[in-house]
């Protein structure tokens, strides 16, 4: 930390002088203790000083800020006469304001007609938002042209109320080409006002947005990794060639190796529906997260998938994150600056057990945002990265970057030992799979996804306004039926699986059966299952009845 040198001991939530509601809250939500950023930046900003903090992703840092916010906001409360906009809340796009509302409003659970909150970042007429302002909500979130396009139209007003600016993910707020919105947001905003930066890094553009909005601020620099630690996420890396990867992922999912919630990520949108095609042969369903989707399909879709309505989300790393409503320089600079990583930055995926890179991330700093997607808080994690030969430099690179992280005389990624020639017979499953995978079928499954995404987000949008259940119904993970299904390939004869695996499986059946005071199955039914669960086995079987076997024994 520099600025101002604050050094605390550990406190907890019920000592940093919070409301009863927001501790009833933060109950609900299962928080037992602060975070580090949370530990120190709740008690400066309660203090009324400005604060930068930077730490890595999932360390709390929209917490950190919502938290005093909101107490600041039931404080004056208390001696307020007339209702107004307290806080406005900046974040560079649409599903970024979507998550810090969420954040706002699971914390105002308690005190929700007290603190009341509104996203206006939805790309829909100024007209259609202008009564909700008019009430003079406490809180507005939205991206910064948004926020100055009804500050324009005299749907906002902030120059005679506003307290205190919150920006988080600072430090893309310039990269999305932000840079003149907020100089020009500035100038109807009062002279005095308290504000927040938040950010995963400090870049140039954080130092200059700094300078721009805060005043005498406490720069809070956490001394933390950039990634969790050892003992939290597990990382593991198997060198392979792309028909390998395939192989491997099919065969990881059919031997039940991969539990939990997942994300796969690869490099570009048409990777992304090759594996969804792929993997749809299989029997495995999951989402596809790009660029292409309209903007309200991907916060369905992240909503979902938090809401454990999805277990496994395939995303292409490019610029997912972007403002729809930006214009085309500003895209430009955009893409020039940030193409890397999209879906791998900002956006908060709850309770994600695994991250997979299924292609291999193409700089160091998509390599950490895409593996802080798991191993978030207290949780633990696990990073599996598929690389081949020409991204071998790359993951050196992560390696020498990452270095100081592992435990001493360790390396930070400990290989993936899996045989390849024990899952030899799933490579045969693989190619024929990946035969009916043709540019043809990948073309026509995004212009179908698109198509079906597009009908339901804009004729259904009023319908489902109206009736919210019908939303939660709404699945993104369906087959998109343009490759023919093998119905065969969805079963694991018993015959593939690794000889290691049948004994540590039955190992696993054992305990089962010992806790639940169960016996196992008999010989016959097991011979049945086995039947059922292999077409190949079980042809001669079900093709010939009793009799005609007798006859043709005679």
């Amino acid at each position: 930390m520099s600025d101002d040198d604050v050094d605390s001991e550990f406190i907890g939530f019920h000592e940093m002088g919070l409301d009863d509601r927001l501790l009833k809250a933060i109950s609900k939500l299962g928080w037992r203790k602060p975070t580090p950023i949370q530990e120190k930046a709740i008690p400066l900003a309660l203090e009324g000083k400005d604060v930068l903090a930077r730490a890595r992703t999932g360390s709390g840092k929209t917490a950190a800020f919502c938290l005093p916010v909101i107490q600041k906001i039931l404080a004056a409360k208390q001696l307020a006469t007339e209702q107004c906009v307290r806080a406005v809340v900046l974040t560079p796009s649409k599903e970024l304001c979507n998550q810090a509302f969420r954040n706002i409003k699971d914390l105002t659970s308690s005190c929700s007609r007290e603190v009341r909150c509104v996203d206006i970042s939805e790309p829909s007429p100024l007209t259609s938002q202008r009564p909700m302002l008019m009430e003079k909500p406490d809180i507005v979130v939205g991206t910064p042209s948004r926020v100055l396009a009804h500050i324009d139209a005299g749907n906002l007003c902030l120059r005679d109320s506003l307290e205190m600016v919150i920006i988080d993910e600072a430090d893309l707020v310039f990269s999305f080409g932000y840079e003149l919105d907020i100089k020009r947001l500035l100038e109807h905003l009062p002279k005095i006002y308290q504000a927040f930066l938040m950010s995963a890094t400090l870049t140039e553009d954080v130092k200059a947005l700094k300078k721009m909005v805060l005043h005498n601020a406490v720069i809070l620099k956490l001394e933390e990794s950039r990634l969790p630690d050892t003992w939290q996420l597990a990382q593991y890396h198997i060198k392979c060639e792309d028909e390998d990867k395939f192989t491997l992922m099919c065969a990881l999912f059919k031997l039940g190796l991969i539990r939990g919630k997942s994300i796969l990520f690869v490099n570009s949108v048409d990777r992304c529906y090759k594996l969804k095609l792929f993997l749809e042969q299989f029997g495995v369903n999951a989402c596809v997260l790009n660029s292409e989707l309209p903007v309200n399909s991907r916060c369905h879709i992240v909503t979902q998938f938090n809401e454990d309505v999805y277990s496994y989300i395939i995303a292409s790393d490019e610029t997912l994150l972007a403002d729809p409503k930006q214009k085309p320089q500003e895209k430009k600079k955009h893409k020039k600056k940030i193409h890397e990583y999209g879906v791998s930055r900002g956006i908060d995926f709850q309770n994600v057990s695994n991250v997979i890179n299924f292609d291999f991330p193409r700089n160091v700093e998509s390599y950490i945002h895409r593996v802080g997607r798991t191993a978030r808080g207290s949780n633990h994690g696990t990073a599996l990265s598929f690389v081949n030969i020409k991204e071998m430099s790359m993951l050196q690179e992560v390696e020498d970057e990452l270095a100081d992280h592992a435990p001493e005389g360790e390396n930070l990624f400990k290989p993936y030992n899996f045989k390849m020639e024990e899952i030899e017979g799933f490579r045969y499953r693989a190619r024929d799979a990946m035969r009916a995978v043709t540019r043809l079928a990948i073309r026509d499954a995004r212009m179908k996804e698109i198509r079906q995404e597009l009908l339901t987000t804009e004729k259904l949008k009023s319908h489902f306004e109206d009736n919210p259940q019908d939303l939660r119904v709404l699945r993104h993970d369906k087959a998109l039926h343009t490759v023919k299904k093998q119905v065969v390939l969805k079963h694991v004869p018993d015959y593939l699986v690794p000889k290691t695996l049948k004994n540590l499986q039955q190992e696993e059946k054992t305990d089962k059966n010992r806790k639940s005071g169960k016996h196992g199955p008999s010989k016959g039914q097991l011979k049945f299952k086995k039947r059922q669960a292999d077409p190949l086995k079980s042809f001669e079987f079900t093709g010939l009845s009793t009799k005609k076997k007798k006859k043709k024994a005679k």
